[in-house]
């Protein structure tokens, strides 16, 4: 055990300061004292052994973990456990028999029996010292005297009789029992009974047991795990046991907020992994090392008790998992949610098991055998509530209140393995349910036990045999060139394995295009298309409404959205959108000029505009231009129109977004159910409009969606959960930011800008630094105090993030959004690689669904689960860079292009490739995929003939034999100069190909300059000799080796076979 335990002294209350006697809860004892005698009275028979009188006696304190009836009776009635202290029931009278300190704390429930029913409550004390022999005479003297009074010859009196007695006091009086000749009975199943159904304190000292539980595996023993597995260190299954029962016994340590003198465990924590495994709640952590080889399994039980009432949650973690273990884990899984779905009032209780047993039987018969007999056992002050057992004889039904440690698993299992530690293994799951008025609670469902969140994959695509390599990786090595520290053979072995699982990724995502493509549903997009045709723009109904005239100058009507132009005499107003430019002019003789030119139907750049359509026959002023003497006048009026043409326009542009946008649901703030989870100080993208100063806002998770605000009121944001396709959490490594993105289904507004990708993150450090005239000393204090300060900052902001980011996880890990199925997902660092996404270079990341880049803008996020293929470009020998182009589902979608990836990735992304199953082609040149993907919208019948995405194949065998020409059916040899190809014939054999590489084209620009150049150093080198001077210069020779070098890239050009257009 661990430090001092907690002893079975009274809890803290509430209404008991510090040093404060502690006072029994007359309320909850009068209500429970009145449910015994009342459960007594009707179950007198069948359960409590048809005892007139009960004795229940508590043996003195232990630091052992026991679970007793007596003890749990003392807790139950008075609040906490009263040791070496007997408890004798009758029909008119309750008799204790205890120590002085004790009989003080008892007087006050005399007045409490006697009002609620009907006992005297009669007091024995015994004296230190005193053996308790005439206290105990006088018990039995009153239960002989009651039972003659009441017409019976001797009473009959019930004990637990299971326990046996310990100390002096206890042993006195199970001999003064025996020797009494009085009838004795067991009432175990009665008091069992009692204590089944709890009531609403009860059940909330059990909750919070739960999330103690619940918190500990989640936030310790899962990330040590992790760590322990990560680092592949040498940890013992007790010392494991001993750090779990440390951070339970205090609490703050995971940042639960219950008093540690409260909390307790249920049993020391099991650990077990390696081949030995025991099922059973008195199984121990034995002094083995932890063993998270291949096929390992790792079994980890942790219960813990608030007030005494106790919780229990089992996991099983797998490494490596093949496909048996896998199986047994996914039976085991949807046996135990059988088996918690099957916990409803009014079933019986064996119906519980029979569910996970159905379950068993119709999916994985041959497991029958492995499984426990039992489903668990009811829970509370007690960790086995024996009555409650879940197995198939159980005919007692469920009633609401009922708590149940639902514990199922496989036991004796055996794999095939070369290990000796993995050829038996066990599964065993384990979670704390509430039977309620309307189902069930399960109250440790934040632990996940989704095979996703407990199976852990480190030798994807190796062999069982290759042994494992331990591979270091440094900052300035890039990560994908640990395969380059693999002997010849396993390099070869690996190389083998990806080839053949690319293979048959080809012939599955060659079957389920065909399948898609004959199906017909998949070529296209949803083509929903949103178009808003404009309104007719009228400046003013009728020409009561222009205002009244005044000067004959031009004006600005800023209500109605017109200007004002003098013409003949008349002010004739025109509709600010109609206005395409407003300039001024002043000349020398100090004239200012203003011309307006408007949108006419017909000229470059004009706008489609359906009012022009619709007025085709009419005649439309295109300009008009006036001179002022007054250039104030003319300023202003340009500017006015200006503005107001801006302002329109972007109105116009916003309405237009949002007639697009698809109705979301309204925002249910928290109010009084919980208090919202909050994150604060953040900045988002994309960013509000206006020209005011931004501001940080705050972000706030709600019932069913996120809410973003400023102290603006118009700067206000709503992100509903079931809008979210993606989320992501990026912490602050090597980036200035730490973020939160979302990714969403539908589009919103954020200002006026219409998005689907919005971001909130906070600057960990100042971007920009000011920097002294002169160079600071690296061990200068001042420098070393500011850098220490800087990563504290970015630690505790990505603490903050980390918070927020679980307790959101945790929301949405309830029951009402498990349809949406969202999780924060965070980046994989170490698999990361720069490339060109849109204009700029910027570091990719995988996360476990998407392929992403959030820190620079326009971000790009891409779902794996909608990518068709991936075509890796540009890849041969000599290349320092190469393009990645990703093809969607959805052929009419875009292509996304990732260019110029340094080919130290090329390896690193092919195996990321791989093990997400992504298939992935290679070329040596850029494709036109734009054609591409329109040849097979036209004509799929012709793709799916020639073998759906095979045409992409070609390079595969350059590596394997020279029958190239063979196999590689697309491509023919060209027999001429790429300058001898004749025009026809290049429209005959239209290639795929977009564009040659930049490289190439660029030196073939350098080849044909070099040779007009050539030209012109011949005749300056003749007109050289001529002079005498027949010396090479140092420029001649560079010109000479670059036409060389021209000359040299042009010829294996030529032989590069050309593609066959798919038609």
């Amino acid at each position: 055990m661990v430090g001092q335990r907690n002893g079975n002294g009274p809890p803290a209350k509430g209404n008991a300061g510090v040093g404060a006697p502690y006072a029994i809860d007359l309320n909850t004892f009068s209500r429970r004292l009145q449910d015994l005698y009342s459960h007594w009275k009707e179950h007198k028979n069948e359960l409590w052994g048809s005892a007139d009188v009960f004795a229940i006696a508590t043996p003195p304190p232990s630091e052992d973990l026991r679970y007793l009836k007596s003890s749990a009776l003392n807790i139950w009635l008075l609040g906490y456990e009263f040791p070496e202290t007997i408890m004798v029931f009758g029909s008119k009278q309750i008799h204790f028999l205890c120590s002085p300190k004790k009989a003080s704390l008892l007087e006050t429930v005399k007045g409490s029996a006697k009002e609620v029913v009907g006992m005297d409550a009669i007091i024995h004390v015994k004296q230190k010292g005193d053996d308790g022999t005439t206290q105990m005479d006088a018990i039995l003297r009153a239960m002989r005297l009651q039972a003659k009074s009441e017409g019976q010859n001797a009473p009959r009196i019930g004990y637990v009789a299971r326990e046996a007695p310990e100390g002096m006091l206890l042993e006195k009086w199970v001999d003064k029992l025996k020797n009494s000749s009085l009838q004795l009975c067991d009432v175990t199943n009665g008091l069992s009974d009692l204590f089944a159904v709890k009531d609403e304190n009860e059940i909330i000292f059990i909750r919070k047991a739960a999330y103690l539980t619940a918190s500990a595996v989640k936030s310790f023993v899962v990330p040590r795990l992790e760590n322990t597995i990560d680092e592949e260190k040498k940890v013992t299954h007790s010392a494991l046991m001993e750090d779990t029962e440390r951070v339970i016994l205090d609490p703050a340590r995971i940042k639960v907020k219950l008093k540690a003198e409260n909390v307790d465990i249920c049993y020391p924590p099991i650990f077990q992994s390696g081949g030995s495994f025991d099922l059973r709640p008195s199984a121990s952590s034995n002094d083995d090392y932890l063993f998270y080889d291949s096929t390992g399994v790792i079994i980890c039980a942790v219960g813990s008790r608030y007030n005494s009432y106790c919780s229990n949650v089992a996991r099983t973690i797998l490494i490596d998992a093949n496909a048996m273990q896998s199986k047994a884990y996914r039976v085991l899984l949807k046996a135990h949610e059988a088996a918690i779905g099957a916990l409803k009032p009014g079933n019986q209780v064996g119906a519980v098991y029979q569910a996970a047993l159905a379950v068993v039987q119709s999916d994985a018969p041959e497991l029958l055998s492995n499984l426990t007999k039992s489903a668990g056992t009811g829970i509370g002050l007690e960790f086995r509530e024996s009555v409650l057992s879940l197995n198939a004889k159980n005919d007692r039904l469920l009633k609401a209140g009922m708590v149940f440690n639902l514990s199922l698993g496989f036991q004796n299992l055996e794999t095939k393995t070369t290990n000796p530690k993995c050829q038996k293994f066990a599964l065993l799951l384990a979670d704390t349910v509430i039977v309620t008025n309307d189902g069930h609670d399960v109250v440790t469902q934040m632990c996940s036990k989704d095979f996703n969140s407990v199976v852990y994959f480190f030798n994807e695509g190796e062999e069982e045999e290759l042994p494992r390599v331990k591979v270091e990786s440094k900052a300035k090595e890039p990560l994908f060139s640990k395969t380059a520290l693999r002997s010849d053979n396993q390099e070869i072995s690996k190389e083998e394995l990806r080839r053949q699982h690319q293979a048959e990724l080809a012939r599955q995502k060659t079957e389920e295009t065909i399948r898609r493509l004959a199906g017909g549903d998949s070529v296209t997009g949803n083509n929903r298309t949103s178009m808003r045709s404009s309104s007719e723009l009228i400046a003013y109904k009728s020409v009561n409404d222009l205002p009244p005239p005044r000067e004959m100058m031009i004006q600005v009507d800023q209500r109605n959205e017109a200007v004002l132009v003098p013409i003949y005499g008349i002010m004739v107003p025109f509709h600010v959108s109609t206005v395409k430019t407003v300039s001024s002019q002043q000349d020398t003789n100090r004239n200012c000029y203003v011309r307006i030119i408007f949108n006419v139907p017909g000229t470059p750049f004009t706008p489609h505009d359906a009012n022009s359509v619709k007025n085709q026959a009419a005649i439309f002023l295109k300009e008009v231009s006036f001179r002022s003497k007054d250039p104030r006048h003319i300023s202003e009026v340009v500017q006015q129109i200006k503005t107001l043409r801006r302002n329109v326009v972007a109105r116009e542009s916003e309405r237009a977004e949002r007639a697009t946008l698809v109705t979301q649901e309204k925002l249910v703030l928290a109010g009084n159910k919980f208090k919202p989870i909050r994150l604060s100080d953040l900045w988002i993208r994309p960013v509000f409009g206006g020209r005011g100063r931004k501001l940080t806002g705050t972000l706030e998770a709600h019932v069913n969606g996120f809410r973003y605000s400023t102290s603006r009121q118009d700067e206000r944001v709503d992100v509903m959960y079931g809008n979210i396709k993606h989320a992501f959490f990026q912490p602050a490594e090597k980036e200035m930011i730490t973020l939160l993105h979302f990714h969403l289904h539908n589009h919103i507004m954020v200002g006026n800008k219409k998005t689907k990708d919005v971001q909130f993150y906070i600057e960990v450090m100042d971007v920009v630094q000011t920097l002294g005239s002169g160079k600071r000393s690296a061990y200068d204090p001042d420098e070393i105090e500011e850098e220490q300060r800087e990563r504290d900052r970015k630690n505790k902001i990505n603490m903050d993030f980390q918070n927020f980011v679980n307790r959101v996880n945790d929301q949405w890990g309830q029951p009402q959004f498990k349809g949406l199925d969202l999780e924060f997902d965070q980046p994989l660092r170490e698999l990361g690689f720069f490339g060109v996404p849109h204009k700029s270079s910027a570091f990719i990341v995988p996360t476990s669904s998407c392929l992403v880049e959030l820190i620079e803008t326009p971000f790009l996020v891409v779902a794996l689960s909608e990518i068709e293929i991936v075509n890796l470009e540009r890849v041969g020998f000599g290349q320092k860079n190469f393009d990645m182009a990703i093809i969607f589902k959805d052929f009419k979608r875009p292509i996304v292009r990732i260019d110029s990836i340094p080919s130290t990735s090329l390896d690193g992304i092919k195996e990321w490739l791989d093990t997400t199953d992504l298939k992935y082609y290679e070329s040596r040149l850029n494709l036109n995929w734009p054609q591409i993907l329109k040849n097979i919208i036209d004509d799929p019948q012709h793709f799916i003939d020639e073998g759906g995405w095979e045409f992409l194949n070609l390079e595969a065998t350059d590596s394997e034999s020279e029958q190239s020409q063979e196999s590689d059916q697309g491509y023919e040899p060209s027999e001429t100069e790429p300058e001898s190809v004749s025009e026809d014939e290049d429209s005959d054999s239209e290639s795929l190909v977009e564009s040659v590489d930049e490289e190439e084209e660029d030196e073939e620009s350098v080849e044909e300059e070099g040779k007009t150049w050539e030209e012109l150093e011949r005749e300056a080198s003749n007109a050289d000799r001529e002079k005498g001077d027949e010396s090479d210069s140092e420029d001649d020779r560079r010109r000479r080796k670059m036409k060389n070098f021209g000359k040299s890239r042009a010829g294996p050009g030529n032989s590069v076979p050309k593609r066959s257009k798919f038609r």
